[in-house]
């Protein structure tokens, strides 16, 4: 009787920081910088992909994260293993990534195609998942009443702190969001306080 290889492999879209830390974590995983993934898909992948002979059998997860390299293959790649059944997991959502005074495309870019050919979103394990205040407190063993959580984008980082209920939460106005959002009579996510940028705390 043949036994079937175990499905323990994670299929990464994402850069080496997500690759450390799978492996700080003794996790396998496929993909991510793989230079073999860097170029396009051809007819003979088509094929391939199509008839599985060139997926990871143990491939049972795709964690999507920042991708600076992402291209139809790795896209193709990451979709037929959803279709096989592997669980959908993002780092983050971000819609942005701040950089130079100006916005990019951030993690939640890499996901939004993978979205829209599966249906469904993907399990974010990063803010504002309380998964991760989980696993923070957990680990360093910190007192949420006496910590404030400092960021630059209300939808992520503030909300992360409001629905952890830590002590404070202070918005840095050097990123993503404006005070204009988190003043207006209607605004759903309010920081405690905020600042200009981080240096006026020394102030």
């Amino acid at each position: 009787m043949k036994l079937e290889a175990p499905r323990n492999k994670v299929f990464v879209l994402g850069e080496a920081g997500v690759e450390e830390e799978l492996e700080s974590e003794k996790v396998s995983y496929i993909g991510g910088t793989d230079p073999s993934l860097r170029r396009e898909l051809l007819q003979e992948d088509y094929t391939k992909i199509a008839n599985g002979s060139a997926l990871d059998p143990g491939v049972a997860v795709v964690l999507v994260g920042l991708d600076f390299h992402i291209n139809y293959l790795k896209l193709s790649l990451a979709f037929a293993y959803l279709q096989r059944g592997a669980v959908f997991l993002a780092t983050n959502t971000d819609s942005t990534l701040p950089n130079s005074k100006a916005l990019f495309p951030g993690a939640g870019s890499i996901s939004a195609p993978l979205i829209k050919m599966i249906g469904k979103e993907p399990t974010a394990l990063g803010k504002p998942s309380q998964a991760m205040m989980d696993a923070i407190e957990g680990k360093f063993k910190l007192d949420r009443a006496k910590t404030c959580m400092v960021g630059d984008r209300l939808n992520t980082d503030i909300q992360f702190g409001i629905e952890g209920g830590l002590g404070g939460t202070l918005c840095v106005l050097t990123g993503v969001s404006k005070k204009e959002e988190f003043l207006a009579e209607d605004a759903k996510v309010v920081p405690t306080a905020y600042v200009d940028q981080l240096g006026d705390i020394l102030v």
